[in-house]
């Protein structure tokens, strides 16, 4: 499972209110979340940005990924959340990709390949089915 920091909006229309929370990547914007992190009201003057710094902390340092918009917020709080491109850059060495196959070796590949395994049963239903066919065509 895959966890970012997001802000979740909340708040009436036209009167944006955001949560930052904890969530799932596969989760929507506004579903379920994991954990509350602190708020961000856009409306005040200075914009208000609360932040419990040790939740983040612990989330970061699990691995959790923050969106764009929550990263900028963390940066300007003096939270520097690790970037993920960087991370897996320094891991991880260049990957070297083998051509793509044209679509002729392709399906000549799939014609190639073994037959699927049936089990026992199903065959001898099968052969079964095909001897009461011909015997009922034999018939008439």
């Amino acid at each position: 499972m895959a966890v970012v920091i997001r802000l979740m909006r909340a708040g009436a229309k036209k009167r944006p209110f955001f949560r930052m929370v904890a969530a799932d990547s596969r989760r929507q914007r506004d579903g379920r979340f994991l954990e509350i992190l602190g708020h961000y009201n856009p409306l005040t003057q200075p914009f208000e940005v609360m932040v419990h710094k040790d939740k983040v902390e612990a989330w970061l340092n699990k691995g959790a990924q923050p969106s764009e918009q929550a990263a900028s917020l963390l940066r300007s709080l003096g939270i520097q959340p690790a970037r993920a491109a960087t991370a897996a850059s320094e891991v991880a060495p260049a990957i070297v990709v083998a051509p793509k196959p044209n679509a002729k070796s392709a399906k000549a590949a799939v014609k190639r390949a073994a037959p699927r395994k049936v089990s026992s049963r199903k065959v001898e239903r099968k052969a079964a089915r095909k001897a009461a066919k011909k015997k009922a065509a034999a018939k008439s």
